[in-house]
């Protein structure tokens, strides 16, 4: 995927999970966080991040912070990103016959729905951004729609379906990933409960510039 008109900016602070307040080009704005995590390991006063600036003249905001460096790595934190780039990811897969975005499941609503040979799969896809040692985690604050999606995704697997849950790294780099048993554990303990049970974990990282975002391959996933 790639985004329209990109800039770049003085991180200063987030007053609220939905704004930031960025110096660009010298002056104040007040931006908009397109990812309502905590990213308190990466938004610290000073940073360089990425904005993407928007056609609508009727916003409040001309400006969504969809990315931002750490160090000489660049993260995109826009939590939109993982489905339009799994999206385009399964477009490109010649087996698959179907692909439905937003596939409802009894009371649940997953991200995808496809069909690939007598496969029929629902998937979950989850953005990550929190990376410790080289390592990337989810989720970075507890998260008990995530634990619905799971055991939904266990449900679906035990009532003929297969299931996926897809998580998107959203950086080049990292040794693997591990679900954040120190910040949920209920999120760590339901993982190995759907992957014991049949789903399927898949691990995606992502080529990362400033202007566009590309899965690039599979990575290690670790209990």
């Amino acid at each position: 995927m790639k985004y329209k008109n990109i800039t770049k900016g003085k991180f200063l602070s987030r007053p609220n999970r939905f704004i930031a307040l960025v110096e660009i080009e010298g002056k104040e704005e007040i931006c908009h966080v397109k990812n309502t995590g905590r990213c308190k390991e990466l938004l610290i006063p000073g940073v360089t991040v990425i904005l993407e600036i928007s056609d609508n003249e009727s916003r409040k905001t001309k400006y969504d912070v969809i990315a931002v460096y750490k160090g000489e790595k660049l993260i995109n934190i826009d939590s939109s990103a993982p489905n339009k780039v799994f999206f385009e990811y399964l477009k490109k897969d010649s087996q698959i016959t179907k692909i439905k975005p937003e596939a409802q499941y009894k009371n649940s609503r997953f991200d995808f729905y496809t069909e690939k040979n007598d496969e029929k799969i629902f998937i979950e896809t989850k953005g990550v951004t929190l990376e410790e040692n080289n390592v990337f985690l989810f989720p970075d604050a507890p998260t008990e729609r995530g634990v619905k999606h799971i055991n939904e995704l266990i449900d679906a697997r035990k009532n003929g379906y297969s299931a996926q849950l897809v998580f998107i790294i959203q950086a080049d780099y990292g040794a693997y990933f591990i679900p954040n048993e120190k910040t949920h554990k209920e999120f760590a303990d339901a993982l190995k409960k759907a992957v014991a049970n049949g789903v399927e974990v898949i691990c995606f990282n992502c080529e990362v510039q400033e202007d566009r975002l590309n899965i690039k391959e599979k990575m290690e996933y670790k209990t």
